[in-house]
């Protein structure tokens, strides 16, 4: 079973009441249905919006030494205590739990049930925590009578960050933390980030818009035919897709595989050469690779395919005529014109 701990604390705000803790004091024990939950959650986390990046460093630590130093008081060095068998895991998430609290007492019309589990994948050591709401459902009970079922709505996460504790601690990454961009107002994300001693290490968005741009100059570099330009697209938006559905960041070199098995390392090449400035890990943005797509067309002996994000710049449409312009002629179709004149 992957989950080493799992807990669950209820902050409850009914009304205009102040928000109280009702603390846990021991861990779950191992069910099905919490192996259930933690699959859920996973799926539910991984399509959310998030920010990428890493504990805030010591006064006068050096940033890539092992997370013994951390600021008093902080996330970070109570799981430091943790880790070394200093604290017990009730006390460590009722810490979390209290300062969580504050939090949804001054930016938060409800409370709900605080989720932390720590869970290990292979080699991977992770600390997920998540505050759910709750919605009202119905279930049929032994009687066949329909009863009243209050459940945790996991599409209603307002609060949720996860920590990579190998990474953490092995001191190798800047990425190894994620947390939710919520929706509820910048006071609310920022007081979130605070309470876990974040700091955003990656723009997730910013890169994987440049990554894209980096695909889109590369395909016009080698001038691939429109059917192996739209297969290598596809390759890089399922092998991003999948990255995201399981949670974890693209990896320049594997997606230079993934694009041409015979020249593995083309596509890292173009972008070191290039110096495009992206992280060898970037942690694929949804919202981005959703917007990511080629327009293709074909008619009367025209065929025409470039990259959406094109569109506005390099290509205008004039919908009142109807004319498509390129302001960029590849180069090899330029030498063909100026062939014919």
């Amino acid at each position: 079973m992957p989950i080493l701990n799992a807990i669950v604390h209820r902050i409850e705000k009914p009304g205009d009441a102040q928000a109280r803790l009702v603390a846990a004091e021991a861990t779950l024990p191992p069910s099905a249905t919490l192996d259930a939950l933690l699959e859920g959650l996973n799926k539910a986390y991984h399509g959310k919006a998030k920010a990428w990046g890493h504990f805030r460093d010591a006064e006068g630590a050096d940033p890539g030494s092992e997370p013994a130093s951390p600021l008093a008081g902080e996330l970070a060095g109570e799981l430091a205590d943790y880790l070394a068998d200093g604290r017990d895991f009730a006390t460590l998430t009722r810490t979390i739990a209290e300062r969580l609290s504050d939090l949804v007492e001054a930016h938060l019309p409800v409370g709900g049930d605080l989720v932390v589990l720590e869970t290990r994948f292979g080699d991977g050591h992770f600390l997920t925590l998540a505050l759910l709401h709750h919605r009202e459902g119905f279930a049929v009970n032994e009687g066949l009578a329909v009863v009243p079922a209050r459940q945790l709505n996991l599409a209603q996460m307002s609060l949720a960050a996860r920590i990579d504790l190998a990474q953490w601690r092995a001191g190798d990454s800047r990425q190894y933390l994620s947390w939710t961009r919520d929706r509820g107002g910048k006071a609310l994300a920022e007081g979130f980030a605070t309470l876990l001693g974040a700091v955003e290490g990656v723009d997730a968005s910013g890169e994987t818009r440049t990554l894209l741009k980096a695909f889109s100059d590369y395909v016009e570099k080698e001038d691939l035919p429109e059917e192996a330009s739209r297969e290598k697209t596809d390759a890089l938006i399922g092998y991003a897709s999948d990255q995201a559905s399981r949670g974890e960041p693209m990896t320049l070199e594997e997606l230079s595989e993934v694009l041409d098995e015979q020249q593995p390392r083309a596509f890292y090449d173009h972008i070191r050469h290039a110096d495009y400035g992206l992280s060898p890990e970037i942690p694929p943005d949804r919202k981005t690779l959703n917007q990511f797509r080629r327009f293709t067309g074909r008619a009367g002996g025209v065929s025409i395919s470039f990259d959406s994000h094109l569109l506005g710049s390099s290509v205008e449409y004039d919908e009142a005529t109807d004319r498509l312009i390129i302001k960029q002629v590849p180069k090899q179709l330029k030498e063909q014109l100026k062939g014919k004149n």
